[in-house]
């Protein structure tokens, strides 16, 4: 495997995990135990398959491991940590809390789909490769999501929608 290769794939799997996480440093810890998992399993890779998928499956096994598994909370003492960096216009920084908190209220299994398809541009087969689920839960989970950010960018309760059948 040529290491240029998984090289040109770290802006995608930071971008990911940083919006999957809200955390540069967890996010940053998941691309390097991404990379240092791929690394100890290159012999696994098979040639001629979608290196990127493979590389995203790592990363979604991990999280699914970090969710399990209960943390302690950790704090960074690094000095750029404590500089807040400023949006060019107050309603753009709005504008990105709002959509980062509609995210946060979307289930993970949706959100995953969500964010997959948005900022990493991966096709349906590429996202039930990477999630090891049918294409068929990757449409429909991108559906609830869709519409589940829709409601709540709109403000809309949330609740369940069911019915009463008799």
């Amino acid at each position: 495997m040529d290491s240029s290769a998984i090289l040109a794939e770290i802006p995608r799997l930071r971008r990911y995990a940083r919006a999957l996480l809200g955390d540069r440093a967890a996010a940053d810890d998941l691309v390097q135990d991404t990379l240092e998992r791929a690394w100890s399993r290159v012999a696994q890779w098979r040639p001629g398959s979608n290196l990127r998928a493979w590389l995203f499956s790592i990363m979604h096994n991990l999280r699914v491991d970090q969710i399990r598994r209960p943390n302690l909370p950790t704090y960074s003492m690094e000095e750029d940590d404590f500089e807040v960096p400023t949006r060019a216009t107050q309603s753009d920084a709005l504008e990105v809390r709002d959509i980062a908190h509609a995210l946060s209220q979307v289930p993970d299994e949706q959100r995953a789909v969500l964010l997959l398809v948005a900022l990493e541009e991966m096709g349906y087969a590429e996202i039930a490769s990477t999630l090891n689920i049918p294409i068929g839960t990757v449409m429909s989970r991108l559906s609830r999501g869709r519409e589940r950010l829709r409601v709540v960018m709109e403000g809309r309760p949330t609740g369940a929608n069911l019915r009463v059948v008799r």
